[in-house]
């Protein structure tokens, strides 16, 4: 597998993948995070791209998985506050958001979450509560719960984790 920038003839196929993460969610116990609203939006997903903040991963030339990443300090405004804990590293960070993948290859998720941890060695993200499957990918990918963070999508709160390199601490 192989993870590049997503690109506008990709909106389609990428869609097509929330679509089905969409219906994976609520089949396993997670209606309320994506599905209410439909989330992600195709607006948002154009944004993403032309800020090249979208990705794709790659497996034998078709896009299996996508996510929005991106790196800085102080990039994500929810993450400014946080209840019930607290980030364990205050340095620069990068975020991952919108993972999903279209079902066909295993270990997508895994590899995207790698990837992405690579780019910066300190890696923030967050999921819904009943989100147990992505719960489990972060707790499996060295991830450590951080505490509660609201978004401005709805009303749930989301529980946060975050991953720092060993020789960033």
């Amino acid at each position: 597998m192989v993870i590049r920038h997503a690109l506008k003839e990709d909106v389609k196929k990428i869609m097509e993948i929330y679509e089905y993460a969409r219906r994976f969610m609520a089949e396993h116990g997670n209606p309320n995070q994506w599905g209410p609203t439909n989330w992600p939006p195709e607006e948002l997903i154009e944004k993403d791209i032309a800020d090249g903040k979208s990705y794709v991963c790659m497996d034998e030339g078709r896009i299996a998985g996508t996510f929005f990443f991106c790196q800085g300090k102080d990039i994500e405004p929810s993450y400014l506050v946080i209840e019930e804990g607290e980030w364990t590293e205050d340095s620069p960070y990068g975020v991952i958001h919108r993972l999903a993948g279209n079902g066909t290859v295993k270990g997508v998720g895994a590899f995207c979450i790698e990837w992405a941890f690579m780019q910066c060695g300190h890696l923030r993200a967050d999921t819904h509560g009943d989100n147990q499957v992505m719960q489990n990918l972060l707790e499996k990918s060295g991830f450590s719960y951080c505490g509660v963070i609201h978004v401005a999508e709805d009303n749930y709160p989301r529980l946060a984790y975050e991953k720092v390199l060993e020789n960033n601490k």
